[in-house]
């Protein structure tokens, strides 16, 4: 169980927040693909260092992710980057083949044969979550049904990509019994009304992953994160819960509006513009929801949500799953 006392943290039910410019409004949407992109320059800058102690080794590469990161916040050109993730591709693995053959003798070097089947994955999940990006968009309300398997299994995947990036100093356990000292224990537990099946709005799945990626962040080794979420007769709860730094009790408001972070992690890095919680808090507002953080510093954060119910044409069949 996780050992953060309910009675030490302060709960804020948020109602609303100052509001976002369109750039950060299409920042806030495409918070997936920006991290992505600042993962990917993060492993080639590695990369190049590996191969010829040079971090700008990959340089088209490198501009690429540059230029689409610099454009995440035009909503059209963001979607446009997006759908060309296969153009993209091709320009790191094209660079990558000729920067081997200037190196051949590196081409089975253990530590560079990780970084680019860590490119490789961190590539395909950019294409996941292009496919994902890209039907939002198109029907930005739209409700998916997922298995309560899988979604765990996603995340699972999700979680060792995290231990290839951090080239060993990471590790997540899913069983509190085999949890070394460093080791971040995991409780992932989805469930839909009858159990297997859930159906939910589609971008809460990107929720979801931003506010673990949170939980994850500011939780030091050795400590613990729990996300739950179930969905039933009376909607969609779901709560991320974590033993990290927590949040001074003056700013869990304000933490919620677009770039701020809590004042005692300055010294953390971040991939990211600091949109996560924004991005929870945004959809379900607009999903008709109800949104709470509760924290304390030095005990931990824990974010909630309350969905409605589906409504419309799907909330039927929705009616016989969960």
């Amino acid at each position: 169980m996780m050992a953060v006392p309910r009675a030490a943290m302060v709960e804020r039910e948020i109602t609303a927040i100052p509001p976002l410019t369109p750039a950060e409004r299409s920042i806030v949407d495409c918070h997936s693909l920006l991290n992505l992109y600042n993962v990917v320059r993060g492993e080639l800058t590695g990369l190049g260092i590996l191969l010829a102690d040079n971090e700008n080794l990959f340089a088209a590469a490198l501009d690429a992710c540059d230029r689409r990161v610099a454009r995440v916040g035009a909503a059209g050109t963001a979607l446009a980057d997006a759908v060309r993730d296969q153009e993209f591709e091709s320009i790191v693995h094209l660079e990558i083949e000729a920067r081997l053959d200037q190196f051949p003798a590196r081409r089975a070097d253990a530590a560079v044969l990780a970084s680019i089947s860590n490119l490789d994955s961190f590539l395909w999940i950019l294409h996941v979550r292009t496919l994902e990006y890209s039907a939002r968009a198109a029907e930005p309300d739209r409700w998916v049904q997922v298995a309560a398997t899988d979604l765990v299994a996603d995340f699972q995947e999700w979680f060792r990509g995290l231990e290839q990036f951090s080239h060993g100093r990471l590790r997540f356990v899913y069983n509190l019994a085999l949890k070394g000292p460093n080791d971040t224990y995991v409780d992932l537990r989805f469930e839909g009304r009858h159990g297997g099946l859930i159906r939910l709005p589609a971008v809460l799945k990107d929720v979801l992953r931003d506010l673990v990626a949170n939980a994850r962040k500011y939780t030091p080794s050795g400590g613990q994160l729990r996300a739950a979420l179930h969905c039933g007769g009376d909607g969609v709860r779901l709560t991320v819960e974590d033993t990290g730094r927590g949040i001074p009790a003056d700013e869990i408001e304000t933490v919620v509006g677009f770039g701020r972070r809590g004042s005692n992690v300055g010294d953390i890095r971040t991939l990211g513009a600091g949109c996560g919680l924004t991005k929870a808090f945004l959809a379900t507002r607009e999903l008709g929801g109800r949104f709470w953080i509760a924290s304390a510093v030095g005990q931990g954060t824990r974010v909630r949500l309350h969905l409605p119910p589906e409504r419309g044409p799907g909330a039927a069949d929705a009616s016989l799953l969960g």
